[in-house]
């Protein structure tokens, strides 16, 4: 159904979007460019990194070039088959960004508690490893949650109030009883979307407890900045994500939770390489002699 019926509103929400979307996807080929171009960056953070950025750009991708095509066309059809593949990507990504973040909490944990075997822990095989599972976890969960939805029987036109095929829309827009579905779907979450935070949370409290025991202000700031970026970038992603669930907990308001919803999916891609290459000297080293290189 997307944001809006009214033309001027359509053509700024198109600007808009379409800006935005090319922002993230320019934003994040570059962070990936800077860090294969550079042998100094082939490191677990930056391959972590990496993979977050070639994340972001598939995550995006996988809703609003839809949306744009739907707007640009006057036609807000979506195909059930089409539903369904939208649905499994985008799952695929939104979890797959949220293994990255996970290990990637390891990795700053490894290097600030115990600095001095951070290269004998964080071997290739294990960063590698990391990325592996993260991988085959994301597409194993995006196929059962695909599954679940194949099994649901609908009617012939559905009208789903959101601006692409959100999971929760899907299912509760199903003509056959969805219960035993729900009880399924929020185990999983629980299980695969709440055991990452807690391993953050758990990472970071532990990290928090070592950077304690530094005598020096200049060490307790040199420890805390290598971290920074991508404690903006989990609290960038977490807060706005459960800020939209509380939300549509809260509120029954479609429309709300749509717009609510832009935060997590369009936003947060495109802040994330800003947020690294502003706050991290490395990635901007690598930047500048990226595009020095191509100048």
């Amino acid at each position: 159904m997307g944001f809006s019926e009214e033309p001027r509103l359509l053509t700024f929400i198109f600007g808009l979007f379409l800006s935005m979307y090319l922002v993230t996807v320019l934003g994040n080929l570059f962070i990936i460019l800077a860090i294969i171009s550079d042998s100094h960056l082939h490191m677990p953070m930056y391959i972590f990194l990496c993979n977050l950025s070639f994340s972001d750009i598939c995550f995006t991708s996988t809703t609003v070039p839809k949306m744009l095509v739907n707007i640009q066309t006057k036609s807000k059809f979506i195909s059930y088959a089409g539903c369904i593949t939208q649905m499994y990507f985008f799952i695929l990504f939104a979890d797959l960004e949220n293994f990255l973040l996970t290990v990637m909490a390891y990795d700053r944990f490894v290097a600030i508690c115990d600095p001095l075997h951070y290269m004998v822990i964080m071997k290739p095989r294990l960063y590698g490893l990391l990325v592996l599972v993260s991988w085959i976890l994301s597409v194993l969960q995006s196929l059962l949650y695909s599954l679940i939805v194949l099994q649901l029987s609908f009617c012939t036109d559905v009208e789903i109030p959101h601006f692409f095929c959100e999971l929760n829309q899907v299912v509760h827009h199903a003509c056959s009883n969805t219960f035993v579905i729900d009880i399924v779907m929020y185990f999983i979450v629980g299980l695969l979307g709440g055991g990452p935070l807690a391993g953050i949370l758990y990472s970071y409290s532990k990290i928090v407890s070592s950077v304690h025991k530094i005598s020096s202000s200049q060490g307790k700031y040199k420890a805390f900045s290598t971290c920074a970026s991508h404690l903006s970038v989990v609290s960038l992603f977490y807060g706005t994500s459960l800020g939209v669930y509380l939300s549509s907990t809260a509120t029954h308001s479609s429309r709300a939770n749509s717009i609510a919803s832009v935060m997590y999916t369009v936003v947060t891609p495109m802040l994330n390489p800003f947020i690294y290459s502003l706050r991290n000297k490395d990635i901007k080293r690598a930047l500048k002699r990226f595009f020095g290189r191509k100048l």
